[in-house]
């Protein structure tokens, strides 16, 4: 018989089995109740008919006896009797061997049903200990529902605290997105004024300059005039002498006056000093190296390490005390020129610093890395004091103010940013048709020219914030990502490396190519920098060379 494990409480679990089992008896005994009278009825007939034959031996007995004695054969009566009591006797032992079978089927059906009832009650015992074991595991199980329940409340508890806050922090988003839109407008309007302002008083300086131009040519031509009236006598090559710097700027590099293995691998960055006739390189070696080349050949000047990876950009501040580079390590470092010794390791980008330069003043400086932000670094304090997020990654960047307060950054997203770092928001946009490889300004800051991955160089008038010239060329393709592209020392040219290994140089009011120099570079050109106050072109490329162009 299946007991049912179905048990309502831990306290009537024990009555349920008591209950099951007094219903087991009742069941399995009642069928058998007739069955063991009978047996008994049986077994009491048997005693009786045994006795009652061993009293009819008892009178055989005693009557072949008595037949045995004088006078017994002639007694007719008592052999009739005798042998009435024979059959009786027959017919008694008869139904005493039916009673004898009987009685062992009955024993053999008792042993059966013994049999039987000993598998029921060890089926009962093994019951019995699942019941136990059921009823331990439902007790876990039921404290287990009741710390799922508990934690279950918790939790609710904490989504409804979350689901308020969520809905507080909705409502001040809504009310910061109201005031942010309403700040853009005014912000936007304020723009428009102040371009218009500024359009004004450029048109208004232009028309200034234009005079103080015309006034001082006109002067100066008097003077020439006068000079040349005064100077009839003396040597033609003094008169060349006192003519020739102010030709020189108008000049264009032609051919190579010094050519040297820069790095130990591909070199990425060259700067000439703002005081001196020396370049600084940057390579994949991890190093920044010095060459002195006023002597017409490449003399070391030293070397600074502790890069740990390439170098992508160097830059000098504007006294030449210090030079920074930033690195492929995700890091930028800053020495002292004249002891070449590391003072400064800038780390906080989560990727290569592509571009830093200084921010006005050799304390201040700048930054922009692949990780899409650009950091302002206090070299006082040593730490990061501004992060703009700017939306793609940073390929160059240049500072147009002397105060470091605007900084236009290049892009891998076609675009060209202008930042306030004043109030840490992008002031304005303009789209190219490539990725922006490098940035350059001229030295009055009122152009901007840009290498773009088009294969072309753009120009922008920073006064009117539009691009007025576009300078391209057949031959003319650029080389990596980094190219890095530059203005002639007056803003009359601009040059930049081709992926050819030639170097490409265009005049900027013409729009035409002024000068290709090759046959000094077997790789793509990476680089170039003009002198700040020469003719003098310092290109490098990808397989180590450096290479310096004068006319």
């Amino acid at each position: 018989m299946a007991f049912s494990n179905d048990v309502g409480s831990e306290g009537d679990w024990r009555e349920n089995i008591s209950s099951q089992l007094q219903t087991r008896n009742r069941q399995q005994c009642k069928c058998f109740e007739d069955l063991i009278t009978y047996h008994n009825q049986l077994f009491d007939t048997t005693l009786s008919l045994r006795n009652e034959n061993l009293h009819l031996n008892i009178q055989i007995e005693k009557l072949r006896q008595g037949s045995q004695s004088p006078g017994a054969h002639g007694s007719g009566g008592d052999f009739t009797k005798i042998s009435a009591l024979e059959h009786k006797i027959l017919s008694q032992q008869e139904e005493l061997t039916e009673l004898h079978k009987r009685r062992s089927e009955n024993a053999q059906l008792i042993i059966d049903l013994n049999n039987k009832l000993q598998e029921k009650e060890k089926h009962i015992s093994r019951l019995e200990l699942s019941l136990n074991e059921n009823g331990r595991v439902l007790t876990s199980l039921r404290a287990e529902i009741e710390m799922y329940q508990k934690s279950n409340k918790d939790l609710e508890a904490l989504n409804q605290v979350l689901r308020d806050e969520h809905q507080a922090l909705h409502l001040m988003y809504t009310h910061l997105e109201n005031k942010l839109r309403t700040v853009q407008d005014e912000n936007r309007e304020i723009v428009d004024r102040l371009k218009q302002y500024k359009s004004k008083d450029a048109e208004k300086m232009n028309e200034e300059n234009e005079n103080f131009v015309r006034k001082k040519n006109a002067k100066m031509q008097k003077e020439l005039e006068d000079a040349a009236k005064d100077m009839r006598g003396l040597a033609p090559d003094l008169y060349a002498h006192n003519i020739g710097p102010a030709l020189l700027c108008a000049s264009v590099p032609t051919k190579p006056s010094i050519k040297f293995d820069a790095h130990e691998s591909e070199v990425s960055a060259v700067r000439w000093s703002p005081v001196d006739h020396v370049v600084a390189t940057g390579g994949a070696d991890r190093r920044v190296k010095l060459w002195d080349v006023s002597k017409g050949m490449a003399e070391s000047k030293g070397m600074l390490v502790g890069c740990n990876q390439g170098v992508m950009s160097v830059d000098f501040d504007s006294n030449c005390t210090h030079i920074i580079c930033a690195s492929n390590d995700f890091a930028s470092r800053v020495w002292t020129v004249a002891d070449q010794r590391l003072r400064h390791t800038l780390t906080g980008h989560s990727g290569k610093v592509m571009a830093a330069k200084f921010l006005g003043e050799s304390t201040k400086v700048v930054t922009g890395s692949h990780d899409r932000t650009l950091k302002i670094w206090d070299l006082r304090s040593k730490q990061c004091t501004q992060t703009n997020f700017v939306g793609s990654s940073c390929n160059d960047l240049v500072t147009s103010d002397g105060a470091g307060t605007t900084i236009i950054s290049g892009h891998f997203d076609k675009s060209i940013r202008f930042w306030d770092m004043r109030s840490e928001n992008s002031v304005n946009k303009i789209e190219v048709n490539g990725k922006v490889t490098s940035l350059d300004l001229s030295r009055d800051s009122k152009y901007l020219l840009s290498c773009v991955r088009d294969d072309t160089l753009r120009v922008l008038d920073l006064r009117m914030n539009q691009i007025v010239g576009t300078f391209s060329h057949d031959g003319f393709k650029v080389g990596c990502d980094w190219a890095r592209a530059v203005f002639s020392s007056e803003g009359q040219y601009v040059a930049v490396g081709s992926a050819d290994g030639s170097v490409f140089i265009w005049e900027v009011a013409t729009q035409k190519v002024e000068q290709i120099l090759r046959d000094c570079h077997s790789s793509p050109v990476t680089a170039v920098a003009w002198h700040p106050y020469g003719n003098s072109l310092a290109s490098v490329d990808r397989s180590r060379r450096a290479v310096v162009w004068s006319d």
